[in-house]
């Protein structure tokens, strides 16, 4: 009997799919020499996470979800985990203003600045405090891409740090940036270019845009490079812009549709509607791998949403939003408010007093206020409504605000 069961046993392992053994393996993710890190060496400047052990599940197989949006690239729809970009930030000095620096003596740290700088090339201040308007105290920010080399060349954001009133014609002295771990990672320097411009004369004060801002372009040179393992990962992780389960479920399905035309096996599993892990075939780069996945499309979804900005009046309707039929009654109230004081003259040859009467008249009017239906299955129809109606953005807020409330608006509302 015993013989019979161990028969049956190895017949259903040889049976089983060699792609749900492959998936089923446990791998550990995190730092360490040779094993399949995310995380060690993965372009982190920052402390790395702990270890984590995941295990690829195969259950479930594709499957038939609804499409609604329009197919999309992976790659327009999510990032590799280990191509992330790191922050840096530095400060220095703009010289070479035109009288539009930092006051010396309401910012001290500019003028510490300059006697430092000063300083390092060679030169001596004994005493007294500088005057000078044509420097500025900055604090200097930088993106530092993934798999950017020593030598390569970044843009920098340069921002006034003291009451400068415009950085315009200045040039960025050398500035070292650095990265949270304290390290040097880039060197900027060079010409700002600001977009915005202010002018001020005695009666009047013209600007526009930000001139306390600028950028410089390709400005830092890059000396020291993030270490990656990102050839040596065995295990790919995917994140999604727009965290969604049914976009994660149709990312794995395709992955796993490719793999199997491709490599004769499953390589995705999903995790969680952000995340999907992709195990990387042995006979494969993974730069080549990553090339080949990031084409497939995928039908993106979304949840309904409204989102409106009341400052501004915009109103962004996404396409998944319905509304049940609902009976709309919208009238614009205006009250104005008139004063129309008078003044009172008193009796001629009397010891009265001229006085101010007040006199104040409201008039309160009110449009509209017909009985509309409002019904929307569909984003066109929708929209067809709202304007049937005819109020103008502040209105269509007030609506959209009404019918949620009453429960008949099938989208989440978004207030910014």
């Amino acid at each position: 009997m015993k013989r019979v069961l161990l028969a049956l046993l190895f017949a259903a392992q040889l049976a089983a799919p060699a792609a749900s053994a492959d998936l089923a393996e446990p791998i550990v993710i995190g730092p360490g020499t040779g094993a399949p890190a995310v995380y060690g060496g993965g372009g982190y400047i920052h402390d790395t996470p702990a270890a984590k052990t995941v295990r690829f599940s195969a259950n479930g197989g594709p499957s038939s979800l609804p499409s609604l949006g329009a197919p999309s690239r992976i790659k327009d729809i999510a990032t590799l985990q280990s191509s992330r970009d790191n922050q840096l930030i530095g400060y220095g000095l703009v010289i070479g203003l035109q009288g539009s620096g930092d006051n010396l003596r309401s910012a001290p740290f500019t003028d510490q600045s300059i006697r430092a700088m000063l300083q390092n090339l060679g030169i001596s201040l004994q005493g007294g405090q500088a005057r000078a308007k044509n420097v500025a105290a900055v604090i200097v920010t930088a993106n530092m891409p993934a798999f950017v080399q020593s030598g390569a060349r970044i843009d920098v954001t340069v921002s006034s740090l003291g009451d400068a009133t415009s950085l315009t014609g200045g040039t960025l002295v050398m500035t070292p940036l650095r990265a949270p771990d304290g390290e040097i990672y880039a060197v900027a320097q060079g010409p700002v270019i600001v977009s915005g411009f202010a002018a001020q004369g005695q009666a009047e004060t013209v600007s526009k845009g930000v001139p306390t801002s600028g950028r410089v372009p390709g400005g830092a040179i890059v000396e020291r490079e993030v270490p990656s393992q990102f050839r040596e990962d065995a295990v790919l992780t995917l994140q999604l812009r727009n965290p969604d389960f049914s976009t994660a479920i149709r990312i794995t399905d395709a992955i796993n549709e490719y793999g199997m035309n491709r490599f004769g096996k499953r390589v995705a599993s999903e995790q969680d509607a952000r995340t999907v892990m992709i195990k990387r075939p042995d006979n494969i780069s993974s730069a080549r791998f990553v090339a080949e996945l990031e084409n497939i499309l995928v039908a993106t979804d979304s949840p309904a949403k409204v989102v409106i900005d009341e400052r501004t009046g915009t109103i962004v309707i996404g396409q998944a939003v319905k509304i049940s039929k609902v009976a709309i009654s919208y009238g614009a109230l205006t009250v104005r408010i008139t004063e129309m004081p008078t003044v009172v003259q008193p009796e001629p040859f009397s010891n009265g007093e001229t006085a101010v009467e007040p006199s104040t008249t409201i008039d309160a009017t009110q449009e509209g206020g017909d009985v509309a239906t409002l019904d929307g299955p569909d984003l066109e129809t929708l929209v067809a409504g709202l304007n049937r109606i005819g109020v103008k953005p502040d209105g269509i807020i007030a609506i959209l605000q009404g019918i949620k409330s009453a429960g008949a608006l099938q989208a989440d509302l978004v207030l910014q």
